[in-house]
């Protein structure tokens, strides 16, 4: 297992990068703790699939050190960083069976014939091989090679890290959830150091135990599923967890009241006078409608979802999402949104500003 440790790391594609927009991977210093579940979450071309083959070697930064412990492992190879990977699409060796096919990283290191028999079948349980291991690889489906090739990542025990590129890709919605609780399992037992990769904010919530959220090339923010929910660092964070997203409406704010339009809101605390692109931003969650008292809107649906409903509304244009309980009445003069001023969160240039108690 390894703490890891980025330094003043970066990496830009082009030869002779000219500025930020230049750069895949922008300049960030992290310490990911030893023996963590971390997911790198974003959506598709953020950077995330850039950081992870840098930390796995397959990539040479531009600019920087990456560490695991106190060892400078900018540039050793793959094979010298002592890791288990695991790639969005199955890799595996049909002429084997299953049963080599997960022994195969135990035997090219040498361990004893016992131990791997029983490592073997832990991991087959584990993700549900145990009557195919004498099966070959070629044949089967492509979500049970993924499992194989999950199970050949996590037969080892001695690896300082594992990394999983969108590893469930393949593998259908209800295998993806008992994958998915597995996994988890498997590392509150065993201790690795875990990186998953994924644009599926539920696999990442519910995987790790802190998510780090990119977006452009820039880690936004580094945080548990709480944190991410509740005190989004930056506005792509609020719009990216959670669905619906977080609701974000321009505004003037002074002191602990924002106003929009001719509508004054409540704040948590003080916040001065913010100059910049200010907005606030609250939870569909922490919102309610009411006949009087709030944001004037127009109700354009309510959606029933089973657990809850989710009204559609909006103002001047400007999408408003509420979640209210399964049973709630939404009568017809119920037209202004009322926001729990506990929850509101403030942003200037799209990062969240911490307010002073009063």
């Amino acid at each position: 297992m390894a703490k890891i440790t980025l330094d003043n790391l970066a990496h830009s594609y082009m030869s002779n990068p000219r500025g930020d927009q230049d750069f895949a991977l922008k300049k960030t210093t992290h310490v990911w703790d030893d023996g963590e579940a971390y997911a790198l979450l974003g959506s598709s071309g953020c950077g995330k699939t850039t950081l992870l083959n840098i930390i796995s070697g397959l990539l040479r930064p531009s600019q920087g050190r990456i560490l695991f412990n106190e060892t400078d492992v900018t540039y050793a190879p793959t094979a010298e960083r002592n890791i288990a990977q695991v790639f969005q699409f199955p890799v595996v060796y049909d002429t084997m069976t299953v049963r080599d096919n997960l022994a195969f990283p135990l035997r090219n290191r040498g361990a004893s014939s016992s131990y791997i028999a029983q490592r073997v079948q832990e991991i087959a349980k584990l993700i549900g091989l145990e009557d195919d291991l004498n099966r070959k690889a070629r044949g089967l489906t492509a979500d049970v090679k993924q499992k194989i090739s999950l199970g050949r990542g996590l037969v080892r025990e001695d690896v300082n890290a594992i990394l999983f590129d969108e590893p469930l890709t393949v593998i259908d919605p209800q295998m993806k959830w008992e994958l998915r609780t597995q996994l988890k399992s498997l590392h509150h037992e065993l201790g690795h150091t875990m990186i998953y990769v994924t644009h599926d904010q539920t696999e990442a919530l519910s995987f790790a135990d802190r998510v780090v959220v990119m977006s452009e090339g820039q880690v936004v923010q580094i945080g548990t599923p709480e944190e991410l929910f509740e005190a989004p660092a930056h506005t792509f964070v609020g719009f990216f967890i959670g669905s619906p997203g977080m609701n974000l409406l321009d505004a003037q704010v002074e002191g602990d009241k924002a106003t929009i339009g001719a509508t004054e809101i409540a704040l948590p605390a003080g916040f001065g006078t913010p100059v910049g692109k200010v907005q606030i931003g609250v939870r569909p969650e922490y919102t309610r409608l009411a006949a009087s008292g709030g944001l004037p809107v127009k109700v354009n649906r309510v959606e029933d979802v089973g657990r809850h409903k989710i009204v559609r509304a909006e103002y001047f244009g400007k999408a408003i999402n509420l979640i209210v309980d399964e049973g709630t009445e939404i009568g017809t003069d119920m037209t202004q949104v009322v926001f729990d001023p506990a929850k509101v969160n403030v942003y200037v240039d799209d990062w969240r500003v911490q307010g002073e108690a009063a």
